[in-house]
């Protein structure tokens, strides 16, 4: 692939709805600008996008894949993102690298949920937008809608550039309206038509609404717009890349592609108005000066680079996917990976096309391309020299909040699975392990139960190791409410010296909810010698660890050793502690057990039209509302205090009552005593697994 300068580039990230039509979108483009000889279909598996086994099974793509595309000498580097929710990891790094966005919308479909939050994004990140209706060439389509709908949602910043032709039902053209002329397509050209007599009305009104968009940019053409003349063509297209690029205008095309219908259009578009990343700004911190470093995409500049995605693949390997921030990447360069504190050689360098690296011998400022077998990298890393420390700040990643218990099919695997989950986390920043020692599980959180159930299958299929997911056990802890005084000798006799410890002890709730126990001593006369001491607290030590009520932790237990006695030959360490142990369960269980639930801080971000139904649900869940804070764009901020055993599953429960548009997050906040009916759920269920425990064994 040719060498592009910084001014000859594009970095376009393609996003809407699952199933909206992006990854077709981006064969057709890939079609038209000559990699392919043919189109690949999605339903046959063969898209340059949809490349892992996974995305052809399920057919949509879980991964962003790069397609980079030479169009009018002008490299695009056309970023495929998953449309799905529980992949809006993959959809933060793309945007991480993008300097524009297409969002496609099918025409079929309409508005969707997907298409609002792709919307939001590019408000986030201030990316200029294009959006792409697709699709149009089925019988049921509509452009008119989508653009209705999307200009009572977004207003006058939607323009739309092309309006659909069609004939007997079939589009056959498009009719523009910058030019004021009717196209029809033949074969990938397209060739003049009258502008149809139904088009004429909407034509004039947009193309008004157009002018008035123009005219708004200088005051020089707001005089002249009021005078009554036109504008050239040349001059409108130049007014409209400023709108576009500062986000003030959204244009509207449509086409399809299946039919490669106004792909051509769109790629000549995206080259007029769309930023090069010399007119767009970045900045990192120089490490040596401690000054801002404005990086700003010049290839005159010291060379610096972010990781803003890693791929690892068992067959084709590692690849470290960069922007270059500044100046020029050369083979054979020697960069600093200043997160990790590595010098590494950089080898070849590469562009990938979907899954196939191609080998270019430089990436100018600006430019998305590879760099294999980076062994220390990782997505979020700055690279630069030695001589020229960089750093950049790492993108935001959405946090995981679903999670499951999982255990190995085969137990021989366990040190496999951890490995290959490794490798699984180093490529999605939306997948963790954690080992939850304290309950003896590993739990494996994700976006949504999609996302767990990929991380299984790709196991199974890519890494040759099994896990099986189940519900996850929730960390209660056990406490007393009231008081109790009990004693407990400890005898052993089994020739020569005997076993022999006596503590007479307290117990009742300490100060101190937090902390498992406290322990004091008000032995009078050396009933129980200081030397045995520690041998008592040794004893509490342990006993905490499994609470005698469901073998839970145990926490604000206060405990008292007050008297007691000892024999001068057989008394040990090892019997106080055995009496302690024993005199805790006894003491524990007279002094009103009770079990404690974690409670978490439940955050929920949603439009205003759902809070009702929310609020009732949280209340199903035996959460209490805290309050409600109210966000820009129509949406609320519902605060509430859930136990954490009602969270389970309520990343799929909130999709499903807000139609994918309500969010959440969460934290631990306290611990509180569980309801009745729920202890004794728990003490049953625990009692249960270790009776099976005990016939296992």
């Amino acid at each position: 692939m040719n060498v592009y300068t910084t001014d000859k580039i594009r970095n376009v990230v393609l996003l809407g709805h699952g199933g909206c039509g992006k990854t077709s979108l981006a064969e057709a483009m890939a079609y038209l600008s000559g990699i392919t000889s043919r189109m690949g279909k999605i339903d046959d598996g063969n898209t340059i996008s949809d490349y892992t086994k996974e995305e052809q099974k399920r057919k949509f793509s879980i991964s962003t894949s790069l397609i980079p595309i030479e169009w009018q000498g002008v490299k695009i580097n056309i970023l495929d993102t998953p449309g799905y929710f529980d992949f809006v990891g993959e959809v933060e790094e793309a945007i991480a690298a993008a300097d524009a966005a297409i969002i496609v919308v099918s025409g079929k479909a309409g508005f969707e949920v997907g298409t609002e939050k792709a919307w939001d994004l590019c408000e986030k990140y201030k990316l200029p937008r294009f959006v792409f209706v697709t699709e149009m060439d089925i019988d049921n389509a509509s452009f008119k809608n989508v653009l209705e709908t999307m200009s009572e949602k977004y207003g006058k910043r939607m323009a739309p550039f092309h309006l659909p032709i069609r004939e007997n039902e079939k589009l056959i053209g498009y009719v523009n309206v910058i030019s004021e002329t009717g196209n029809k397509w033949q074969g990938k050209e397209a060739v003049e038509i009258p502008v149809p007599e139904y088009s004429k009305a909407n034509l004039s009104q947009y193309r008004d609404t157009l002018m008035e968009t123009v005219a708004e940019t200088s005051e020089d053409f707001m005089e002249r717009y009021f005078a009554g003349e036109t504008f050239s063509e040349a001059e409108i297209r130049s007014a409209l890349r400023q709108n576009i690029i500062d986000g003030s205008v959204v244009p509207m095309t449509m086409g399809s592609s299946s039919l490669c219908y106004g792909i051509y259009t769109l790629l000549d578009d995206i080259v007029k108005y769309f930023p090069s990343p010399e007119s767009c700004k970045v900045a990192g911190i120089s490490m040596k000066t401690n000054e801002i470093f404005q990086a700003d995409y010049d290839f005159a500049k010291a060379k610096s680079a972010i990781v803003f995605k890693t791929i690892v693949d068992p067959f084709i390997g590692k690849y470290s996917l960069i922007k270059v921030c500044s100046g020029v990447f050369k083979p054979d360069d020697v960069i600093y990976n200043l997160d990790k504190d590595v010098e590494e050689k950089v080898g070849k360098l590469y562009t990938l096309i979907g899954n196939k690296p191609v080998e270019v011998s430089e990436l100018h400022a600006g430019d998305i391309g590879a760099i294999a077998k980076l062994t220390a990298a990782r997505t979020g890393n700055s690279l630069s020299t030695k001589a020229n420390i960089i750093k950049y700040g790492m993108f935001e990643i959405s946090k995981p909040y679903t999670y499951m218990r999982y255990k190995a099919v085969n137990k021989a695997d366990v040190d496999k699975i951890s490995q290959s989950l490794q490798k699984m986390m180093h490529e999605d920043l939306t997948l963790k392990n954690v080992n939850d020692s304290e309950n003896g599980q590993m739990l494996i959180y994700g976006m949504g139960d999609m996302h767990l159930d990929l991380a299984v299958s790709k196991l199974k299929n890519e890494y040759k190791v099994e896990i099986t997911l189940e519900k996850p056990k929730i960390a209660f802890r056990e406490t007393i409410k009231k008081k109790s005084d009990v004693e407990y000798k400890f005898k052993k006799q089994s020739g020569g010296h005997g076993q022999y410890g006596h503590v007479k002890m307290r117990f009742e709730q300490a100060d101190n909810i937090e902390v498992p126990y406290v322990f004091e001593e008000e032995v009078v006369g050396g009933a129980v010698p200081k030397n045995f001491f520690p041998a008592v607290e040794k004893g509490l030590q342990e006993s905490v660890l499994r609470g005698p009520l469901a073998a839970y932790p145990v926490v604000g237990v206060k405990a008292v050793l007050y008297d007691g006695s000892y024999h001068p030959v057989d008394s040990s360490e090892m019997a106080f502690k055995m009496a302690t142990i024993q005199a805790f369960k006894k003491g524990f269980m007279e002094a009103g057990p009770v079990l404690l639930e974690p409670i978490a801080l439940l955050k929920v971000n949603v439009p205003d039209s759902y809070t009702g139904d929310v609020m009732g649900d949280l209340n199903k869940r035996r959460g209490r509302v805290m309050g409600m804070n109210p966000i820009a764009g129509g949406r609320q901020i519902i605060e509430a205090s859930v136990p954490m055993l009602s969270l389970h599953g309520y990343c799929t429960d909130l999709r499903s009552m807000t139609g994918g548009r309500g969010e959440f997050e969460y934290s631990f906040e306290r611990y509180e005593q569980a309801p009745s009916d729920i202890q004794e759920a728990q003490i049953k269920e625990r009692a249960s697994k270790v009776a099976e425990n005990s016939i296992d064994g």
